[in-house]
């Protein structure tokens, strides 16, 4: 099972290498981890995405939550969260298959950022799964180079959230 962790530490060197090390330690995998600052130019917030059983996912959150520099930890499945990744696709194009890239991007919802002569540069920004399942599509046609942000996530508006 996936599970999402966000957790708000504080922004200073260091802190991204001990988290990836209590991950390597007990031998937990990352599937994906996004850092970035939050309003507050003092503290980042760690976006995770981790897998395993009921059991690795409860002592990834006792764990980190014993961590000096972590001030919260919240942890909640793919299904009480709004993910996106944002990835770029370079893409080598002829005369044959040009209509088919651009058919597939405006089925996907995706831009095309940037062209020469023989490459395109493909922007998409949703949930993981579309990206995986656009990358797809592009399969048939020459990938040169794909770039990943992995995942972002924030917990779904309800009636219980604090304005």
């Amino acid at each position: 099972m996936k599970r999402i962790y966000s957790v708000l530490v504080e922004n200073h060197a260091g802190v991204l290498c001990k988290v990836a090390g209590l991950f390597s330690r007990r031998n937990f995998n990352i599937d994906s981890l996004v850092v970035g600052e939050t309003n507050s130019r003092d503290v980042s917030c760690m976006t995770i995405v981790s897998s395993g059983d009921e059991r690795t996912i409860e002592q990834i959150e006792k764990q980190l939550n014993k961590k000096l520099d972590v001030i919260k930890v919240k942890t909640f499945k793919e299904s009480m969260s709004i993910c996106r990744e944002l990835t770029l696709i370079k893409v080598r194009y002829n005369r044959d298959n040009r209509r088919d890239i651009m058919e597939n991007c405006d089925i996907m919802k995706a831009q095309i950022v940037d062209m020469s002569k023989n490459l395109m540069m493909i922007q998409i920004c949703d949930t993981p799964e579309r990206v995986e399942l656009f990358i797809e599509m592009l399969r048939t046609v020459s990938i040169v180079e794909i770039a990943r942000t992995g995942t972002v996530a924030l917990t779904k508006c309800g009636e219980n959230d604090k304005n």
